[in-house]
């Protein structure tokens, strides 16, 4: 990449520490006290400015962004890891949106959105159906308990089905006989394969809950799907269409009652009746498909012991965001330019320390990662094609929002969520707890650490991606709020004495294991 003009002149206005070069000895709290609320802010104001749009993955934002963290890597005397002088390990994706989507029947249009949505994943291929009938599948379950398709000729054809699975007057479900329903109502794969097993071409689905769904996909429906590589894999099954039960009613038109009487014969548990519904209809699926290219952007300190420089402690946090909605811009101050800023101060830090003559006998990277939003694929590339060996890898530490409060700690600021700290490594617990105790004194909350935690945090972030390799790994997160994902993640909603503090205890931490004569011991087997 070549530097961005704009990006570097914003970077100039940032400085090096503030520690007197009158100084004939240091110690580690020197370099700690590097990290002050005042540059945090500096590099925050030019990461969560309209300028980069929102830093979204494959997008020239997110490349001034990449721009942007590089030059500082530089400013701070750090070298480029490449022989080329370059700080970047690039990154390969696929792009995927609509190009068009839409269904018509009759003289009607329907909206995808408002009136049905479409899965990417379910809808890759560049397609039209032109269907003159719709076969009525009940739930779509072929299960050994009850078989939906048993009798129905869906080759090639469409198939209705409803959300969920059959269920009786008494509230049980009839593939576990208890109130407690199956697969068949949590996972679509399972409707999905079946549909495919019996060769469906498309699936209609009947949303029970149409608004909230769409809702809570309307995220991964509106912008542009990222997958990792040049290549994007072809579904290799029926299209999903899931529909409003409004659109639903107008597609059955009179035959709404022999439709509903078929229905309420399944949840009777008796054998599903055909019911063959004589709607045409044409669905066009177009998806626009190109490949773009990321970075993860790298700062390598190289250790001093000529024997443990050839071990990494890896600092990560993800620099991308949402980017634009039409004219909005989702800055994402907090999620998660509030984390980069931290591991820029932190890397400044240990920079600063090999200059002063007290640079970590391991080696540290600090690594800045692109496509985290788009399902932690920078970092998912990254130990996938590791710069350095992971056997040689010793932890990730990872911090992701870190800038904010949330309800449950609004009276005391001076706390953070650990995550994953004893999953696979106790001795990195116990080093994070001492820290802590020695140095910030924060409270360690690890609420969301609970292996049943339904937030599901430590699969969530760039870290998981080290863990699964049998990495361990530490998360700190400062938990949720009212601005998660939204365009009101602004920079002035920062706390950054409190952000300075988190960032002074992952600097102790990541100090104690690049310095400490054993590499950490890997004792835990894991979730």
């Amino acid at each position: 990449m070549k530097l961005n003009p704009i990006v570097v002149l914003l970077s100039g206005f940032l400085f090096l520490g503030s520690l007197g070069a009158q100084q004939s000895t240091y110690t580690v709290d020197d370099f700690a006290e590097s990290i002050n609320p005042q540059d945090l802010r500096m590099y925050l104001s030019v990461l969560a400015s309209d300028q980069l749009e929102g830093r979204e993955t494959g997008t020239e934002g997110n490349e001034k962004a990449a721009q942007f963290l590089a030059s500082q890597f530089k400013s701070f005397s750090i070298p480029p890891y490449r022989e080329d002088g370059s700080y970047y390990q690039d990154v390969i994706f696929t792009r995927t949106d609509w190009g068009e989507v839409s269904v018509v029947s009759g003289n009607k249009e329907y909206r995808h959105m408002w009136d049905f949505l479409c899965l990417k994943n379910y809808v890759t291929k560049q397609e039209v159906f032109t269907m003159d009938d719709i076969v009525f599948a009940g739930y779509g379950v072929d299960d050994p308990k009850h078989h939906d398709y048993e009798g129905l000729d869906v080759n090639g054809k469409a198939v209705m089905i409803y959300e969920g699975e059959p269920v009786d007057k008494k509230g049980k479900y009839c593939i576990t006989g208890t109130k407690e329903p199956s697969q068949w109502s949590q996972d679509w794969k399972l409707k999905m394969q079946a549909a495919k097993d019996h060769g469906a071409a498309v699936v209609l689905m009947i949303a029970y809950d149409f608004k909230k769904l769409a809702g809570q996909k309307r995220r991964f429906m509106v912008g542009p799907s990222i997958s990792l590589g040049a290549t994007i894999e072809k579904t290799d099954g029926p299209a999903l269409v899931i529909m409003s039960s409004a659109m639903a009613r107008e597609l059955i038109g009179n035959q709404i009652d022999e439709l509903i009487a078929a229905r309420d014969r399944v949840n009777k548990g008796k054998r599903p009746k055909s019911v063959i519904l004589h709607t045409p209809f044409v669905f066009t699926s177009r998806m626009d498909i190109q490949k773009i290219t990321g970075s993860n952007v790298l700062g390598y300190i190289q250790g001093t012991d000529p024997v443990l420089k050839d071990e990494l402690v890896v600092v990560t946090a993800h620099f991308d965001h949402l980017g634009k909605r039409g004219e909005e811009i989702f800055n994402g101050a907090n999620d998660n330019g509030s984390g980069t800023s931290t591991v820029l101060e932190i890397a400044q830090a240990f920079s600063l320390a090999k200059q002063k003559g007290m640079g970590p006998r391991r080696s540290v990277l600090a690594m800045l990662v692109t496509g985290e939003e788009k399902g932690l694929l920078g970092s998912k590339y990254y130990v996938e094609n590791p710069v350095f060996p992971l056997e040689n890898t010793v932890v990730d530490i990872n911090v992701d929002m870190v800038g904010r409060f949330d309800k449950k700690h609004e009276a005391n600021p001076d706390y953070i969520y650990v995550i994953g700290s004893d999953r696979l490594s106790t001795e990195l617990h116990q080093i994070n707890e001492s820290m802590n105790a020695k140095h910030t004194k924060l409270e360690l909350d690890y609420t969301y650490n609970a292996p049943d935690d339904p937030n599901r945090y430590y699969q969530r972030s760039d870290h998981y991606n080290f863990a699964e390799k049998g990495i361990p790994a530490i998360f700190y997160f400062n938990g949720s709020h009212e601005d998660y994902h939204r365009p009101s993640d602004t920079i002035e909603k920062i706390d950054f004495d409190a952000m300075a503090k988190i960032g002074k205890l992952v600097f102790y931490t990541t100090w104690e294991l690049a310095n400490r004569d054993q590499r950490i011991r890997l004792d835990v087997s894991g979730e």
